[in-house]
């Protein structure tokens, strides 16, 4: 039995001894004093209270609760266990997760179920003018709970007469949004007036174009898109591909430039703002789809992962758990395409009546002006965004503002203590988690460097394993009886998290071998079932979790996840190269790592930087470009005919290993240049900006 087992046990020992009308402070008080004194100090107690026994005899413990006693002290260890002193906290946090879930439960149950609309509705007709948005940038502005709402009706309205004429239309098929952020008020309207309908939205990146872009739309099953008129180019790109599937496509604007697409906002402001009954998505249950959002997962081509209305109430109810109330003032740079910017960030504060302040993008020397001017008390962040904000130059009035809580993924312990130091003593709140993932970490007591932490109680709750696992294939090591092997306490171990039904892994939209591909058997015992993350993580003896790495054919630069599948089908229609392997690999001082490619040319061309660098702008987005070229005359393969990728990543873009000719790409000169050791040196500074 594990000694986290083993402690559980001992409190459902003293429970029963409680029960049975025993008092169990003697058994509780035994290994406590054995911590604290030692095994000497505690066996002379013993023994003088045994020589005082016939005088002792009327204060003598009940049987019970001597035998209790004994257990007790045989089944915990001599010592005290590291992350005892946790234990509070642990305790804590494990009922507010509880009561966040029981509270989850009880809301979906209903009839119809109590969603996030109308927990919205709800805050509107209490109190419609509170501000709700906050709109940064050219052309901000503020929002009110009465407005927001008067959009979303409208659109709920001018959505259902169009999606009613659209031909082949089946209830409650999504309807996907592609849209840039100086849209985001119009965009969001749309999506509250869909899911006032009880219709899943589909939102999709907008620096996607061309085969990625058709490939977004059309696995996620949308058969209508409202796109930005700004991405005109990007659509008609892609329009015959889309109109060959019979997707319905509309412009959000009063006009179509563009033949065969419509346009939807005559029909927006012609609509009534009446209110949109609930009765309309009474049939809504606890684990209908409400949002799909793309994620590279480890494998292939982005993939829509399913939100259900309980997954995003949970993901809401993360606000709560890490104190944020309807008093603070929440500020977001996160796109909303991604998780972590519209159900986190937007959603969230939808759903607590807390008001959200959206900049259109990521500006270092804006960022606390922003904060300062809106009153800002809560900000959430990925990694990458608190070490822009360390590396601007100092200031005054870098601690004068009302920032209190800053929650996130991805902060380094380095970056950690550097952004307190300077900006003031504000509560980091980090954690683990993926979109498409059963089990997520929140780092409750404020660990540096922590992605999260664990106790035995949360592991009942949500059992999850760190295993070891090749380097080569990237799957779990067996044991001779075919289970995993566990990663030992402070070794990097793969995470994988146990399917249960009260913790189910829904995957993505589309074929089930999707879905299929990310689940393992025969774990911890034959025939459970656990997800595999793809994530590497290193668990320390107190309970902490510490993210090491991804596997696959994914990694993380400036706060994305770029699929090198992806990355290398753009690479490979360019005519001068006959193979492409991408990979991440580390640059010193920044977070992720950054796209690398080697590659092989076909037999009598040259390689050409400036048409390469052309190419990757044109049809990659910025963070998945890669940043440095490897030429290679073959490319390694191993013996089941796949990329090796291992030693090149360990390689890297260092000039004194690799001996293939280097490039890297120059955003000044416009072009792939030769990577020289000054430049190398340059870049590991951080002289060189990539």
């Amino acid at each position: 039995m594990g000694l986290w087992r083993r402690l559980a046990f001992s409190l459902l020992l003293l429970l029963l001894l409680w029960g049975l009308g025993q008092s169990p402070w003697v058994a509780a008080a035994a290994p406590a004093l054995r911590w604290l004194l030692g095994d000497p100090a505690c066996g002379a107690l013993l023994g003088l209270a045994l020589l005082a026994g016939p005088w002792l005899g009327p204060w003598t413990p009940h049987w019970l609760s001597l035998a209790a006693t004994a257990l007790l002290l045989t089944l915990l260890p001599a010592r005290p266990p590291p992350g005892l002193r946790w234990l509070p906290a642990d305790l804590a946090y494990t009922f507010r997760m509880l009561r966040l879930g029981l509270r989850t439960w009880v809301r979906l149950r209903r009839r119809p179920p109590d969603t996030f609309v109308d927990a919205f509705e709800r805050h509107a007709r209490a109190q419609p003018g509170r501000t709700i948005l906050v709109c940064t940038g050219p052309g901000g502005r503020a929002v009110t709970f009465r407005e927001l709402d008067a959009r979303a009706c409208q659109a709920a309205w001018a959505l259902k007469a169009e999606l009613a004429s659209t031909a082949g239309l089946r209830a409650r098929e999504p309807t996907a949004l592609l849209v840039l952020p100086s849209q985001t008020l119009p965009a969001l309207s749309l999506w509250l007036g869909l899911a006032k309908l009880g219709y899943p939205v589909v939102w999709i990146n907008p620096h996607g174009r061309g085969p990625p872009l058709v490939h977004a739309v059309l696995s996620s099953g949308a058969r209508v898109l409202v796109v930005d008129p700004e991405l005109r180019a990007n659509l008609e790109e892609v329009l015959p591909k889309l109109q060959a599937e019979k997707v319905h496509c509309l412009y959000l604007g009063r006009s179509s430039p563009t033949p065969g697409v419509g346009a939807l906002g005559a029909a927006l402001a012609a609509a009534p703002s009446d209110p949109v009954p609930a009765d309309l998505r009474a049939d809504i249950k606890l684990r209908s789809p409400a949002l799909f959002i793309y994620t590279s997962g480890t494998t292939g081509l982005p993939k829509p992962a399913i939100l259900t209305y309980e997954r995003v109430l949970q993901v809401a109810g993360m606000l709560t758990l890490c104190g944020v109330t309807a008093d603070d003032v929440v500020y977001t740079v996160l796109p909303l395409y991604h998780t972590m910017g519209l159900v986190l960030g937007v959603l969230s504060c939808l759903d607590l009546g807390v008001t959200c302040v959206l900049a259109p993008k990521f500006s270092a020397s804006g960022f606390w002006d922003d904060c300062r001017q809106h009153g800002v008390t809560v900000i959430q962040y990925v990694g990458e965004i608190l070490r822009y904000l360390c590396n601007t130059p100092q200031r005054p009035e870098d601690q004068t503002h009302k920032v209190r809580l800053a929650i996130g993924n991805g902060l380094r312990g380095e970056v950690w203590e550097t952004f307190q130091r300077r900006f003031g003593p504000i509560r980091i709140w980090e954690m683990y988690g993926s979109t498409e993932g059963n089990v997520g970490f929140i780092n409750y007591p404020g660990r540096c460097g922590a992605q999260g932490k664990t106790s035995c109680f949360l592991r009942m709750l949500s059992p999850f394993e760190l295993v070891q696992y090749s380097l080569e294939t990237e799957e779990p090591l067996r044991d001779s009886q075919g289970l995993c092997i566990p990663a030992r306490p402070g070794e990097a171990g793969l995470l994988l998290t146990q399917v249960l039904r009260h913790q189910p892994f829904l995957g993505y939209r589309g074929p089930r071998e999707l879905s299929e591909k990310k689940l393992v058997k025969n774990v911890r015992r034959p025939n459970d079932l656990y997800y595999n993350t793809g994530d590497v993580l290193a668990m320390d003896h107190e309970g902490f979790l510490y993210f090491r790495d991804r596997l696959g054919d994914t990694f993380r630069w400036k706060g994305e996840n770029v699929s090198t599948r992806e990355v290398e089908g753009a690479l490979s229609v360019v005519d001068f190269l006959q193979e492409v392997n991408v990979y991440g690999v580390p640059v010193p001082g920044c977070e992720g790592k950054v796209g690398m490619a080697a590659v092989q040319l076909v037999p009598g061309q040259a390689f050409d930087g400036q048409q390469l660098y052309q190419h990757v702008r044109n049809s990659l987005p910025a963070y998945a470009a890669p940043h440095f070229i490897r030429i290679q005359d073959a490319l390694e393969i191993t013996g089941t005919f796949k990329l090796v990728k291992s030693r090149l990543v360990r390689e890297g873009f260092n000039v004194s290993v690799v001996a293939d000719p280097l490039f890297v790409l120059d955003n000044q000169a416009r072009a792939f240049r030769r990577l020289t050791p000054d430049i190398y040196r340059a870049v590991c500074e951080g002289a060189w900006r990539l």
